[in-house]
């Protein structure tokens, strides 16, 4: 979201209640403190949240239900003041929020229900852009985890999000299609608008929903895909819309943790080339 804390404030609130709303009962038991030790959610520690929410110029709020790696609930919301002298060599920094669920989710309520609840968290808020599906998630980025950087390449569906960094950067740009794929301003425009977006889709399982403000969401398929590139399982309705928004593609700017450039380029065009 290419706005500052103040002024989304409230529609993050209301998506995570929507959230809460949406998960098992206490799905999130813990909230990482200032020094980003977790420390336990209970009723201190939502007023604590609350209060962050209200703050009146950025707000930094992860919440988690485990303090290891087998996160399966997590909300992580970077609300910045897009004017602060810190982002002035920031220039692409945005607002960003990010919510998690378990594939055993998924499987239990069905792909209806969980794209439901995803455009229920993106309605009230000024998306640019924004991407629901598959991915590694684990406390640390898990592009640069074990397995994970050779499994990302054979599962082109799988994500692997760093929203924290890319938050940093996007600005306006996509970051790549996923089964959800959001898209707001400028971008939407640019493309022609709903209608000129639905006429450069040809896939039969692709559809463009249009969404209030001047929004959209693109959903390639009734479930998320994995694919598989080892049994030619490339994912054709991904690799579709990747061209189609190959202008506006979010790239990487430089290199934050120990992989290599190729390596990240090629991630970035997994569906181009």
């Amino acid at each position: 979201m290419r706005h500052s804390h103040a002024t989304i404030s409230q529609a993050v609130h209301q998506s995570l209640e929507t959230y809460l709303r949406a998960v098992v009962p206490d799905a999130l038991t813990l909230y990482a403190d200032e020094e980003g030790f977790w420390q336990s959610l209970d009723a201190k520690g939502w007023a604590l949240i609350h209060g962050d929410l209200q703050h009146p110029s950025m707000a930094m709020i992860d919440l988690s239900g485990a303090a290891n790696n087998q996160q399966s609930y997590r909300f992580v919301y970077r609300g910045r003041r897009l004017d602060d002298l810190f982002l002035k060599r920031q220039p692409g920094a945005v607002s960003a929020v990010s919510f998690w669920l378990p594939t055993e989710y998924l499987e239990e309520h069905g792909p209806g229900r969980v794209r439901e609840l995803a455009l229920e968290l993106a309605s009230p808020l000024p998306f640019c852009s924004g991407n629901a599906g598959l991915s590694f998630n684990c406390a640390t980025n898990p592009a640069h985890e074990g397995e994970a950087r050779e499994l990302r390449f054979r599962y082109p569906g799988m994500d692997v999000p760093d929203m924290s960094w890319v938050s940093l950067h996007i600005g306006t740009q996509v970051r790549g299609p996923s089964w959800l794929t959001f898209l707001g301003q400028p971008v939407l425009g640019e493309l022609g608008g709903v209608s000129g977006l639905r006429a450069q889709l040809h896939h039969p399982e692709t559809t463009v929903q249009e969404m209030e403000g001047d929004r959209a969401v693109v959903s390639l398929g009734p479930w998320p895909e994995a694919g598989d590139t080892e049994q030619g399982n490339v994912l054709p309705a991904y690799r579709e819309l990747a061209r189609v928004l190959e202008p506006w593609l979010y790239h990487e700017p430089r290199l934050h943790a120990v992989q290599s450039m190729e390596d990240t380029r090629r991630w970035e065009r997994r569906f181009l080339d």
